[in-house]
């Protein structure tokens, strides 16, 4: 059922009737700023503290004697989580909160594509809205430190340029239909295990370089109305009440004026929420009506307590009116905002949204011998195997856990494409999984009961394949615990359910498999050179099985390319090289104490600095065309402290069908008085060619681009001296170089 943005009490209706004017602080002629203070300073103080803690799982209480409207958040930086009791994590069992699952952050990052991620953020924000939600909690960006991240597919790599120039049009797209952003999880929360207890222990080179760029150009540029704290712990103090992150950088250095949320039940204290820069608070006492006190929300550390310790003078009204501050500005930027557009739920450009990004975010890894596309004319039966080809991977995983109005398997997809062709194509189960069939009371609409062992199911797979002019297997991990799921880690980088074994047999049977890798996370490809094609399929949504199936035969020429750099094994990872991950518990504490020894070299620049060759590079994507580069030029050799630098470089497309790439930047810094990165992300641009044609893609660098954090300083530094630009296909492809010098 859908909230009215003014619900106003009568006792208001007759103040206006007496005065005939109207209040300030609903006078959207007067500035915001005017209009808060107006409200603040009619509010009494039990209002105040009313509204800095939640009222149910996902709403916090308006002032209804001033007619500001219950605020609701939602899940869902995927797609708008199904609705729950009020005080239950069960579904309410409504019948219209359904929606479109559009894919996971992992994709989109891998799209390489801002306009991709504006249009995310507009259709998301048109979902929420009907649905009458005033906050999205996401989108998250944090980095990808270990392939063993459970909540990897939730965020956007291990680069910290391409998530802050992905996350900002997320959040303007979103915050456009005004409904607000709450960008996740503020900050170091890069492991699932454990992750009440993690205290980070991080220098601050690699916090300020790696940790926090994304977080802020979500503040900074794109104006995140929310922040979301995380549950770990940095300097021994929990995240969501963090005197350093939410107090001196976040709203000190970065000059935040929206809200800090809590993550549920990541508040542990009521002197460090006053005092640290916590906002709103939720989740601390998750079942109140069912278990504990009837009375839960009134017991919150903001609630009761705060009012109590007010009440006895132990904290003054200052903090109070800087948080209330903060909502209301959020209550005027949304639940009082007459401008807010008119929301859709499952419209045909919300599909049409989710199918283009996924197919933008698809990733081609291999493709000997030109296997992909699917050859249509010389085909007469492909075998599709893999449960991961019928099992819906939009329930699970947890907070991110959607209902959705339809998701397309990848076997139902292929079939449907190639409806009313001569093609056959079949389906062998090859192994089984997780055959739950519900998760937070939303039911699978698939039977994965299977009586078959093992053995009979790799027989059956390879029997079939014998006779198959393609086998597509569809594989990978999986939204279940301790794979891609919340609260819990990956217990090992290889393949689950013995899926090596299946596709090694399959690929001594048949010589054109390719293997379709449904994850949001690296794994384990001990098999890479028996395999033809390899294709990194994501959680991709509502639109999976017709995005896969574009990519496959050719419909859409894939264009992705990784966030991540794919390893060979945990080894060539510097928080396990290092022996960092997953931390060591303190001496009789329940607290891990998590070491980034591995500072700021963290995927590619680990790779780099080891010179290790993974799997696959970050940035790597192949095409179904090809492209050539010319020589990398830039407009000036000497650069000033305040001049930019163009960088110019020709790029063809040598194929014969059209395509798209994306032509990364990278700068190396030839000589520092601090160690740096062999080489850093500073620019991208993803550029479609015709057949023959060619572009000139142009980049241009601040000194930004050339700077680093000195930590002795606390300060961004841009040291005069030379330095390189590198134009690359991927962080292993280097095409071109080109040196200048900064004065």
């Amino acid at each position: 059922m859908k909230k009215l943005l003014f619900a106003f009490p009568l006792m208001v209706v007759g103040f206006f009737a007496q005065a005939q004017t109207v209040p300030v602080y609903l006078d959207e002629a007067k500035p915001m700023e005017q209009r808060i203070e107006d409200a603040l300073a009619r509010m009494t103080l039990e209002e105040k503290v009313r509204v800095v803690h939640a009222q149910s799982k996902f709403s916090s209480a308006g002032v209804p004697r001033l007619g500001f409207p219950d605020f609701w958040t939602d899940d869902g930086p995927h797609g708008v989580r199904p609705d729950v009791l009020w005080d239950e994590w069960e579904q309410a069992g409504q019948t219209n909160d359904s929606c479109v699952a559009f894919p996971a952050l992992t994709c989109l990052a891998a799209s390489w594509n801002p306009a991709m991620s504006l249009i995310y953020g507009e259709s998301l924000g048109e979902e929420a809205l009907y649905r009458g939600k005033d906050m999205i909690l996401g989108p998250g960006v944090n980095i990808y430190r270990t392939p063993l991240n459970g909540r990897n597919f939730e965020y956007m790599g291990e680069d910290p340029y391409l998530a802050s120039r992905m996350v900002v049009p997320y959040i303007t797209g979103l915050q456009s239909k005004g409904v607000s952003a709450c960008v996740k999880h503020y900050a170091l929360n890069n492991d699932e295990e454990y992750r009440h207890q993690v205290n980070v222990i991080v220098d601050d080179r690699a916090l300020h370089e790696i940790y926090l760029p994304a977080f802020k150009a979500a503040v900074e540029e794109a104006g995140s109305w929310a922040i979301m704290g995380a549950y770990n712990l940095y300097k021994d103090q929990h995240n969501c009440h963090n005197q350093w992150l939410l107090n001196d950088i976040l709203k000190r250095d970065w000059k935040f004026d929206g809200v800090v949320v809590s993550d549920w039940g990541g508040t542990h204290d009521t002197d460090q929420a006053v005092k640290n820069g916590l906002d709103m608070e939720f989740g601390s006492w998750t079942n109140g009506l069912t278990m504990g006190a009837s009375n839960a929300y009134d017991n919150y550390y903001l609630a009761n307590p705060y009012l109590k310790g007010i009440k006895e003078g132990k904290y003054t009204i200052k903090e109070l009116d800087d948080k209330v501050r903060r909502i209301l500005r959020l209550y005027y930027r949304t639940t009082m905002n007459r401008q807010r557009p008119v929301g859709f739920l499952c419209s045909d450009l919300h599909y049409a949204a989710a199918k283009k990004i996924a197919e933008e975010g698809i990733v081609l890894l291999q493709n000997k011998n030109n296997v992909l596309p699917i050859d249509l004319q010389n085909v007469r039966r492909i075998l599709v195997v893999g449960e991961n080809a019928i099992k819906p991977m939009t329930v699970g995983g947890g907070s991110s856990s959607l209902k959705v109005q339809k998701e397309i398997s990848p076997l139902e997809g292929l079939q449907a494409r190639l409806a009313g062709t001569n093609i056959v194509v079949d389906y062998q189960r090859g192994y089984v999984g997780d055959k739950t069939s519900e998760y937070n009371g939303v039911k699978l609409k698939v039977n994965l009961d299977e009586e078959r062992t093992e053995e009979q199911l790799i027989a059956d797979a390879v029997n079939a394949a014998e006779d198959a002019d393609y086998v597509v297997i569809f594989g990978g991990l999986n939204k279940s615990d301790y794979q891609d799921c919340e609260g819990h880690d990956r217990k090992e980088y290889k393949l689950p359910y013995n899926q090596d074994k299946l596709i090694t047999a399959l690929a001594e049977t048949n010589k054109n498999v390719v293997y379709v890798n449904i994850s949001g996370n690296a794994v384990a490809m001990p098999w890479t050179d028996k395999v033809p094609a390899i294709v990194q399929g994501w959680f991709i949504g509502s639109e999976a099985g017709g995005a896969i199936a574009s990519v496959l035969v050719g419909d859409v020429n894939p264009s992705g390319k990784l966030p991540f750099t794919w390893p060979v094994s945990l080894q060539d990872v510097g928080a396990h090289k290092l022996n960092t991950y997953p931390g060591t518990w303190r001496e009789g504490n329940q607290i891990i104490d998590e070491e980034y020894k591995e500072s700021i070299y963290v995927g590619y620049r680990w790779a780099d600095k080891e010179k290790i060759k993974p799997t696959f590079a970050f940035g790597h994507g192949l095409s179904y065309t090809t492209f050539a580069y010319g020589r990398a030029v830039v407009d000036k050799k000497v650069m000033g402290a305040d001049e930019t630098l163009t960088v110019t470089v020709p790029v063809t497309n040598t194929g014969n069908r059209e395509g798209a790439e994306i032509v990364q930047l990278y700068i190396s810094d030839l000589k520092s008085s601090l160690p740096r990165p062999v080489k850093e992300l500073k620019g991208f641009s993803k550029v479609k060619l015709t057949p023959g044609e060619t572009k000139e893609v142009v980049f241009t660098i601040g000194k930004d681009a050339l700077s680093f954090y000195d930590d002795a300083r606390h300060e961004w530094v841009a040291e005069p001296g030379k330095f390189e630009v590198i134009v690359a296909a991927s962080a292993a492809d280097m095409k071109s170089k080109v040196s200048f010098e900064l004065k």
